[in-house]
């Protein structure tokens, strides 16, 4: 019986886009579409302008690498997120995330995505994160906060909401109608 070869973090290093490892293989993201993206830069770059002036932790954007040390998974890679470790230059961070966002995107509906979504927040949890959001651009629960202290429950924030992640990101807040696009053409 021949055995299949687990990937490594050596191996995500050399894999072109984004990328994570999931019970020992290689898994690929698709390109994302707009609405998914904006919501995702948003996000982004309201912690960016959070750490500029609290001069605390990392606004890290799309496609950063986190090297994990989980059973089923050896990485996670975020769509935004915020990060309180040590600067790691060019090489992925080791560790995880306090604040993980993940952003749904054109093929993360159905009972087979809501599990792999599950599984996935778990993982961040189990990696030491501690606040995930699942922002859904299509549904009027645009943003479902889980927390690591009760991640069977989550905090729905809509449209007309302000949302936050909790004491994690100590007084920052996102109006939840700025993720929608300011303007149509």
């Amino acid at each position: 019986m021949a055995t299949t070869k687990q990937a490594t973090i050596a191996d995500l290093y050399k894999e072109p886009g984004k990328a994570e490892i999931v019970e020992g293989r290689i898994v690929r993201f698709m390109p994302t579409g707009f609405l998914p993206s904006n919501a995702a830069s948003e996000i982004c770059t309201l912690l960016r302008n959070y750490v500029k002036v609290k001069r605390y932790g990392h606004a890290l954007c799309d496609n950063t690498g986190f090297i994990v040390d989980l059973p089923n998974r050896k990485s996670l890679s975020p769509d935004a997120s915020f990060y309180v470790g040590k600067n790691t230059g060019m090489k992925f961070i080791e560790g995880a995330p306090i604040f993980a966002v993940e952003v749904r995107s054109e093929g993360d509906y159905g009972p087979k995505a809501e599990k792999a979504i599950a599984d996935k927040r778990a993982d961040y949890f189990a990696a030491g994160t501690q606040i995930v959001w699942d922002v859904d651009m299509l549904s009027s629960d645009v943003i479902r906060a889980y927390s690591a202290e009760k991640p069977d429950t989550f905090k729905i924030f809509r449209r007309g909401d302000i949302a936050n992640a909790e004491s994690v990101v100590p007084g920052w807040t996102l109006a939840v109608d700025d993720l929608f696009p300011y303007y149509t053409e």
